[in-house]
C-alpha cells in the first residue's frame, strides 16, 4: 500500500511511502485489540480505594447501654456495620489491576490497530517537522492546514521532539507520542494517526 507524504502546509510534497502489509494490511484481530485496551485501562488504575472495616472506625469503645431491661436489641458498639456511622463490610480494599500480556499479543494488537486505522483511511503521512520553540499557535497552523483542526489527533514522531510535544499541550484532542511507544489503545483512540516519515520507518522496525 503507498501513501501520499504531505507537507506542513497542507499540500502534497510529490513523494510516496511504501506501508508494509505485513503491519497495515493485515486481517485485524478483535479479540486480541480488546485484550490489549482492556489490559492498557486496567493498568491506569491505581486501586487506592479503601473502606473502614469495624475494627478501623473511630470510637464505640464501651457498651451503648446495658444488656437486658431497657425492652430493646441488644448492641455492643455504635460502630457496628449495622448503625449509620460504622464500619463497612466487605468494602473496597487497595489492590492492583495490574494485567499483562505477552510480546506476541501486543504486536499483534499493534498491527491490528494500525490496520483498522489504514482500512479506515485514518492514516496521514507528514514530512518530518519540529519547532524552534514551544508555540500552541505553530502547532495549530499545521493542525488547520492538514484540515485536522477539528478532529481528535495523535501525532507520532521521528524521535524526541519537545518542542512539538509543549506546542500541542494546551491543544484540546491533541496527543503527540516518540512513534515506538504508542499502543494499541492510543493508535486507535483518535480519528486521525498523523505520522511524521522518519516516525513511520521507526515504527516499522518495533516490529522486525
Amino acid at each position: 500500500m503507498k501513501a501520499d507524504v504531505y507537507k506542513i502546509d497542507g499540500s502534497k510534497s510529490g513523494e510516496t511511502v511504501e506501508l508494509s502489509k505485513e503491519i497495515f494490511e493485515i486481517e485485524p484481530n478483535d479479540h486480541v485489540v480488546y485484550l490489549a485496551v482492556k489490559s492498557y485501562l486496567a493498568n491506569q488504575r491505581q486501586g487506592t480505594h479503601k473502606a473502614k472495616e469495624r475494627n478501623e472506625v473511630r470510637g464505640g469503645g464501651r457498651k451503648p447501654w446495658r444488656q437486658k431491661g431497657r425492652g430493646g436489641a441488644r448492641a455492643g458498639t455504635i460502630r457496628s456495620p449495622l448503625w449509620i456511622g460504622g464500619g463497612t463490610i466487605f468494602g473496597p480494599k487497595p489492590h492492583k489491576y495490574t494485567q499483562k500480556l505477552n510480546k506476541k499479543v501486543k504486536r499483534l494488537a499493534r498491527k491490528s490497530a494500525l490496520s483498522i486505522k489504514a482500512k479506515n483511511n485514518q492514516i496521514m503521512i507528514v514530512e518530518d517537522f519540529d519547532f524552534n520553540s514551544p508555540k500552541t499557535k505553530s502547532m495549530s497552523d499545521v493542525l488547520n492546514s492538514l484540515n485536522v483542526s477539528d478532529k481528535k489527533t495523535l501525532i507520532l514522531t521521528n524521535g524526541t521532539r519537545s518542542n512539538v510535544y509543549k506546542s500541542s499541550a494546551n491543544i484540546k484532542n491533541v496527543n503527540v507520542l516518540e512513534a515506538y511507544k504508542a499502543n494499541a489503545y492510543e493508535l486507535l483512540n483518535n480519528q486521525v494517526l498523523i505520522l511524521q516519515k522518519g516516525a513511520l520507518e521507526n515504527l516499522t522496525n518495533t516490529f522486525h
